[in-house]
Parts: structure tokens; C-alpha cells; sequence
């Protein structure tokens, strides 16, 4: 079966909630595991009203979500070229290409709003993240030392961007 990537609307956000939580499990996103407290209803509204400016993008094989990618743009006319991204895909289908794939449906998407730059954070230590990146033609800005507190110890962050 083929994994479809598509635009998340209101009716997934159930199902995207859990697997944004399952994803958090890992340690390597902003969210500590269990720290999430996004309803299955807040993010249907969020989905629902969310502007031109942004859009989710999940990955589905057969009804099943796999990974998601949020794009989060500016209202601002200043930063109006410029989105956020937030990737996450389920640990049991990572290395299959899904995490390839959300970025190739959100730069197309990109170039359709007239998106010049796109950003992303990224934990020093996830290797396996800063490698999908650099493949997808990402490059480190910069280092923010010491910006995320796990366990107790402090962690470094790259601040990566890609230019269209």
C-alpha cells in the first residue's frame, strides 16, 4: 500500500494528536514525553482556522497517520516569505522516505505562496534528523547554546534553514 501525503483537515486531528504525543516519546522534540496538553478538540479548531499563511501536511497509509509536517508562516508583512517547520514521524516508520516526502509536498507548497526561506530547529544530538535535512538541502545558521533543558542537563540546538 502507498503512503499518501495530503493536507490535514479537521478529522484527523484525533488521530494526529496521539501520534504527535507517540512521536514526543522519543526525547527529541520541544515537548517533553506526557508534556503536550493539545486536545483532540484544540487542534480541530486549530486545523479548522488555520490561515493561507500555514498548513499540515500528514502522511496516511491506509487510514493509518504516519507523520505529520506543520508549516507555520507570518501574518506579518515582513516575515510573510518565511515558514516554520515541525516534522515528526512514527518511530516504527522512520527510514522508509515519509519524512522525504512531507518536505517534497510542503516545497511544493511553498513555491505555489511564494515561500523564500524556510526554518527548523533541530537537537544537536539528533543525527538522524540533521542528516534528512542536510539531504532535503537545509544548512546550520547557527548554534543556540544550551536552548532546551532535558533531565536536567542542557541541550544545544542548530538553527537551520533552506532557501527556494
Amino acid at each position: 500500500m502507498a503512503v499518501l501525503i495530503r493536507k490535514a483537515v479537521p478529522k484527523d486531528a484525533e488521530q494526529l494528536a496521539s501520534l504527535m504525543k507517540q512521536v514526543e516519546q522519543s526525547g527529541l522534540m520541544l515537548f517533553d514525553p506526557g508534556e503536550r496538553k493539545t486536545t483532540p478538540e484544540q487542534l480541530q479548531q486549530r486545523l479548522f482556522s488555520m490561515g493561507q499563511e500555514s498548513i499540515v501536511f500528514v502522511a496516511e497509509e491506509g487510514q493509518q497517520l504516519m507523520g505529520y509536517l506543520f508549516a507555520i508562516g507570518e501574518e506579518i508583512q515582513r516575515k510573510q516569505h518565511s515558514i516554520h517547520i515541525a516534522i515528526g514521524v512514527s518511530r516504527r516508520e522512520r527510514g522508509k522516505g515519509i519524512g522525504c516526502q512531507l518536505f517534497v509536498a510542503m516545497e511544493e507548497w511553498a513555491k505555489d505562496k511564494e515561500i523564500r526561506r524556510i526554518e527548523l530547529t533541530v537537537l544537536e544530538h539528533n543525527h538522524a534528523a540533521i542528516a534528512l535535512y542536510k539531504k532535503r538541502g537545509f544548512v546550520v545558521e547557527g548554534l543556540k547554546r544550551e536552548s532546551i533543558g532535558i533531565g536536567g542537563n542542557y541541550m544545544n540546538e542548530w538553527f537551520m534553514s533552506k532557501l527556494l
